[in-house]
């Protein structure tokens, strides 16, 4: 796939279940013309890619789609990772985003580590594979095969550990794996070690040491 026809892609997700292709075709076909719609929905919460003509209607259909309401369901539409406007920055989250992505809202303590990705394995593929275990904050791909997904919950981050490790995972371009999924408990020690240092040479008040110095200013006189 050529350079230009990758600025022409976008990713669809959060789509209800019984979602067809024809649907997705009246979604966008009001900002420029489709060249091709890959719908993906046998396993697994659904989703698709759109591609247009021009780049420059992706960007329209970003931005107008993008936290549409459909069906009850808030759709999220986005550049692929290193796609679009804004390539090369931050992975997956939560919140609505348009024009030059940054990094997600919301960040979360819940994480689990996945390893045995495929090459073709993006972090839209990842996030949409772990929402069954529940709501998915964050997630990230690196290039040497693993993962990052941060949960909302405690509970979910939990269930995934134990239902999704060992699971099947399928690329979005088909490519198969059956990964591992471990809880990140590097992350839960970094947040209870840390405390407030307190500057030295500011010596902490107390009523103690006040009224010892003044009986010692008492002495002096």
């Amino acid at each position: 796939m050529s350079y230009r026809n990758n600025d022409c892609r976008i990713y669809v997700g959060n789509l209800p279940p019984d979602i067809r292709t024809k649907d997705i075709e009246d979604l966008f076909y009001k900002f420029g013309k489709i060249t091709f719609i890959d719908l993906k929905n046998r396993r697994g919460p659904p989703f698709a890619f759109v591609e247009f003509e021009d780049p420059r209607d992706a960007e329209d259909a970003v931005q107008a789609r993008d936290g549409y309401d459909y069906d009850g369901y808030r759709l999220r539409v986005e550049f692929p990772r290193g796609n679009g406007p804004g390539r090369g920055m931050g992975g997956g989250g939560g919140a609505p985003r348009g024009r030059g992505r940054g990094p997600p809202a919301r960040r979360s303590q819940h994480r689990v580590i996945v390893t045995g990705l495929p090459s073709t394995g993006s972090w839209q593929d990842l996030k949409d594979h772990m929402r069954e275990a529940g709501d998915v904050c964050y997630a990230d791909v690196h290039k040497d095969g693993t993962g990052v997904v941060e949960f909302l919950r405690y509970e979910d981050m939990k269930y995934a550990v134990k239902k999704l490790d060992d699971s099947r995972f399928r690329s979005h371009e088909g490519e198969v794996a059956y990964i591992r999924v471990k809880q990140d408990y590097e992350s839960r020690s970094r947040s209870r070690s840390y405390s407030p240092r307190r500057t030295r040479g500011s010596p902490t008040y107390s009523p103690a040491n006040r009224s010892r110095s003044r009986s010692r200013s008492r002495s002096n006189s």
